[in-house]
């Protein structure tokens, strides 16, 4: 993966997965910034409808001992989750990411 990419992140302690653009990756871990994935239905629901979102995208480090995987979000069989917040809002998602 390289810097970025939109990717989902695997977490563990606790289990969660992590949505958004790739900024960074070192023998330390990985820097994203985006949302939590059980999130973004609500959020992108509300970017459509044009209401105050609830939640926002933060930039966050997770240290490596709780990265499990990092898959790159890519349409297979299904749409992506960029596809998808495109698909309902009509518009990009790295405007919300920056």
């Amino acid at each position: 993966m390289k810097a970025g990419e939109i990717v989902v992140v695997h977490l563990v302690a606790p289990r969660e997965k992590f949505w958004g653009v790739l900024h960074d990756t070192s023998a330390a871990g990985v820097t994203v910034r985006g949302i939590a994935l059980d999130a973004f239905e609500s959020w992108t629901r509300e970017i459509a409808r044009g209401t105050e979102a609830s939640s926002f995208p933060a930039t966050v480090f997770f240290p490596l001992h709780r990265v499990e995987r990092v898959f790159a979000d890519e349409a297979g069989g299904v749409a992506s989750y960029a596809e998808r917040f495109r698909e309902i809002t009509g518009e990009e998602v790295r405007r919300y990411l920056g």
